[in-house]
């Protein structure tokens, strides 16, 4: 772990571990397709985003558990589980409902983490609630816990520049690329961190970015 993450647990006052009796639980969901052949996909910047939280908090994500990978953590008093579904990216909502329903938890308590095509690359988009946007991950969490009204932090991938979209979405993108979407996905970390500790305004107002890039102006655009 770097000295930057250790000063900024320090900062949260975390302490790391499962299942310690701490306080109000929070799911966080991160989004992807499993499997080696999609891993460094941009359509698993989901995936990714809770691999390096669970390694920034202690967690580890491997725990089956409501067709998922599940770990916990304790962070600054509150209990944080951490999920990655298994079914494959249109099914993502079956594992949420599941753990949602299990430790019945309100919908404010949930943060989904997905890709985004509609924002370039390594743009951050946190929001409190809102459509799927074309993205099948989160109409399938929509249909199944029956609500728009939840958090959802979104990574910028950016279009697909006249290519077919599933096949831009589950290939690799190149190094450069590749170095914008790691710094976002460890900004997303931070966010998903201050959502946690200091609640979605706060977590907006640091991280949302006040001007629409290029990507962002092709509103509608067809997501998978």
């Amino acid at each position: 772990m770097s000295a930057n993450w250790k000063d900024f647990l320090g900062r949260l006052g975390r302490s790391s571990g499962a299942a310690e009796s701490g306080g109000a639980r929070y799911l966080v969901a991160g989004l992807g397709n499993p499997g080696k052949p999609y891993e460094g996909t941009r359509h698993n910047a989901g995936f990714e985003v809770i691999d390096r939280l669970a390694a920034t908090v202690g967690a580890e994500v491997k725990k089956k558990r409501f067709a998922a990978l599940v770990g916990e953590a304790q962070v600054q008093g509150r209990t944080l589980l951490l999920i990655k579904p298994q079914a494959y990216m249109n099914r993502s909502g079956q594992a949420v409902a599941a753990a949602m329903g299990f430790y019945r938890l309100p919908l404010e308590r949930l943060l989904v983490i997905t890709d985004d095509a509609a924002l370039e690359p390594g743009r951050l988009r946190l929001r409190a609630k809102g459509s799927a946007g074309g993205h099948n991950g989160l109409a399938d969490i929509i249909e199944k816990v029956n609500s728009q009204d939840f958090a959802r932090l979104r990574v910028g991938i950016g279009l697909s520049g006249g290519r077919d979209m599933a096949d831009y979405v589950l290939s690799r993108p190149p190094a450069k690329e590749r170095e914008i979407l790691d710094r976002a996905i460890e900004t997303a970390v931070q966010a998903a961190l201050c959502w946690i500790t200091e609640g979605l305004d706060a977590a907006m107002n640091r991280y949302n970015k006040e001007t629409a890039g290029p990507a962002e102006m092709s509103a509608g655009s067809e997501q998978i």
